[in-house]
Parts: structure tokens; sequence; C-alpha cells
């Protein structure tokens, strides 16, 4: 496990990262972002929803809450990014894939 430092540090980066690129999908009109707090919020109004994307520090983590299901990403050294064992999915391409599964398809990347 990083140390807390390390963890902020690589967290505000992936965050904010993630924010600019959602904030540049979201031209589609498909859903919008909102960011309070450091925590990130993803509304659609149709089908409505809401992701939540939230740093969690104790645990050194980033987890997502969507589609009815959290998913909580640690720090890969090796990929450089927080990664998904579950999905095998690093940040930007797991919330992509879960954006695309929530408006039914589309095309949405996040670079």
């Amino acid at each position: 496990m990083i140390d807390e430092a390390a963890f902020r540090k690589h967290s505000d980066h992936a965050v904010n990262a993630l924010k600019k690129s959602l904030i540049d999908a979201e031209e589609s009109g498909e859903f919008e972002v909102e960011e309070q707090g450091g925590v990130l919020n993803v509304v659609f109004e149709e089908p409505p929803a809401k992701f939540v994307i939230t740093p969690n520090t104790p645990a050194r983590q980033i987890w997502i809450s969507a589609l009815s299901t959290s998913f909580k990403l640690d720090w890969s050294d090796a990929e450089n990014d927080f990664y998904s064992p579950k999905d095998a999915l690093t940040l930007k391409p797991l919330v992509a894939k879960l954006i695309n599964q929530q408006i039914g398809g589309g095309s949405v990347t996040l670079d």
C-alpha cells in the first residue's frame, strides 16, 4: 500500500485529469459532471442516475459508485494509474465503459 502523501498526490492528479476529460466529453449532452469537495458526480437525465467518484484516503483507493455497483481502484505502479483488478481497466477507460453502459451504447471516450 502506498503512503498517504503519495496517495493524495496520485489521486488528486487522477481525479483532476478525469474531471477535465469528463467536461470535454459532456458536450454530447448525455450527462453532466459536477465537483463538490474533491468528489466527482456524473449525473444522467435519461435514464436518471448519478455516478459518484471519490478518493478514499484510509483505504488508499478511488471508489466509484455506478450502476448499482461499487468499484474500488488501487494505485498501480506498473500502470502509473488507478486500476480495477475486477475489470482489468484503469480509471478513465473504466469510467468511459460505465458511462456507455448507462446511456445504452454510445461512444464516449475519455482521453
